[in-house]
């Protein structure tokens, strides 16, 4: 069928992700600079708060940023240099870099190429094709919006003595199914030790810069909390001595990877509408969905129920001959991810083109297309109508 031929021209570009901001969000930020505190005073607290709230889980610790976050949950449980860890090639590379800040050594595994996720069935082969302690950890990532089953993962690190690390950087307020039929959402601390969530601002929730670690483990939030600050605490029951109010002592080799109230006060204020922009996400996917149907030269990756939709992907045959001739429409679309085995720096470690084929096919096809609340049925209608323009369709 083909559609109508529409008059809308952008005024501005269209692209992949776009913050939404409100007057709301902007009143949040001025209240909190006027405040007393602009680190370390309560609205931290109170994103923290209402942020594990909002995910079903016990503690949340916030961060400067994601990759703090996977750097801070890789030192809480404890990689040592020469620990290997597993994780997935598709995904941004601090997924993988927070291992090698801890001096320990990352190994990849293939994607499914239908969801783009890691491949549990071939993360178990690698398992058994190694002794009994061989591997430390295990780093799966939410891709795209789309949950993991950490059930399954969870059962794979208990049966092979792994640790549990969820990269939910893009799944706020996703979930998957468990075998019991209920639905787990991401970072909720049920089938993982931590869990890791960004918000920049492309992300559902943002703070300009930011992340936050969820958790339902006493020790390793107690752990964040110092790791976070230098190492340093206050409390009056964990000090080894106390000289008088002002002493405090640094127990740990920590960083300072604080989130300011002011960043706390925009997440608090974004976190109020992340259900409202959860359900637009949805809709606009499902837009996509019923567009890309009938169309053969397009192939988006699978959805589900719970998917959140931080990006949309698709596949096409001529990637780059897409992405050039959408930019010329003031369409800007982004390629997620280039795979982090292919980069230099891994591949001195020595991994090497072919390593990964699926995850290689993937890239050499993905294209994700404008995805965020704030995108207009008529922007979306847009794109629709220009990528089946330039494929012919």
């Amino acid at each position: 069928m083909t559609p109508a031929v529409s008059t809308f021209r952008p005024t501005r570009p269209i692209p992949y992700g776009r913050q939404h901001i409100t007057p709301d969000d902007v009143q949040a930020v001025i209240e909190a600079l006027q405040s007393d505190f602009l680190t370390q005073g309560p609205k931290v607290v109170e994103f923290e708060q209402k942020f594990a709230d909002y995910i079903g889980v016990k503690y949340a610790v916030a961060v400067s940023n994601g990759t703090a976050a996977l750097h801070l949950a890789a030192l809480a449980l404890g990689v040592q240099p020469g620990q290997r860890v597993i994780t997935t090639p598709i995904t941004f590379a601090a997924s993988a870099n927070c291992v090698r800040y801890c001096g320990g050594e990352v190994y990849f595994v293939d994607i499914d190429p239908v969801t783009a996720l890691i491949d549990l069935q071939q993360v178990r082969s690698l398992l058994e094709s190694h002794p009994q302690g061989y591997f430390h950890g295990f780093i799966p990532v939410d891709f795209a919006g789309l949950a993991v089953d950490l059930e399954e993962a969870r059962q794979l690190c208990d049966e092979f003595g792994l640790w549990l690390i969820e990269d939910a950087a893009h799944s706020p307020g996703g979930f998957f199914t468990d075998s019991q039929g209920a639905e787990q959402w991401c970072g909720n601390g049920k089938f993982a030790d931590l869990s890791i969530f960004s918000f920049h601002p492309v992300k559902h929730i943002a703070t300009g810069e930011g992340g936050m670690i969820t958790t339902n483990r006493e020790d390793l939030y107690e752990k964040l909390l110092l790791l976070r600050t230098h190492g340093i605490t206050k409390d009056p029951a964990k000090l080894h001595k106390n000289d008088g109010g002002w002493y405090y002592e640094m127990q740990e080799l920590g960083y300072n990877y604080r989130l300011p109230d002011m960043l706390t006060a925009l997440g608090i204020s974004q976190l109020r509408r992340a259900d409202e922009g959860l359900a637009r996400r949805r809709a606009i996917a499902a837009r996509y969905d019923a567009a890309f149907a009938d169309m053969s030269g397009v192939q988006p990756l699978a959805g589900a129920p719970g998917h959140a939709y931080h990006l949309y992907v698709i596949q096409v045959a001529d990637r780059k001959a897409l992405y050039d001739a959408l930019r010329e429409r003031q369409i800007f679309t982004q390629v997620h991810y280039i795979p982090v085995h292919t980069m230099p720096y891994y591949q001195e470690l020595g991994w090497k083109n072919g390593d990964f084929p699926h995850a290689e096919a993937y890239y050499a096809h993905c294209l994700s297309i404008p995805m965020f609340p704030s995108l207009t049925d008529e922007e979306q209608a847009y794109v629709i109508a220009c990528i089946r323009e330039l494929l012919n369709q």
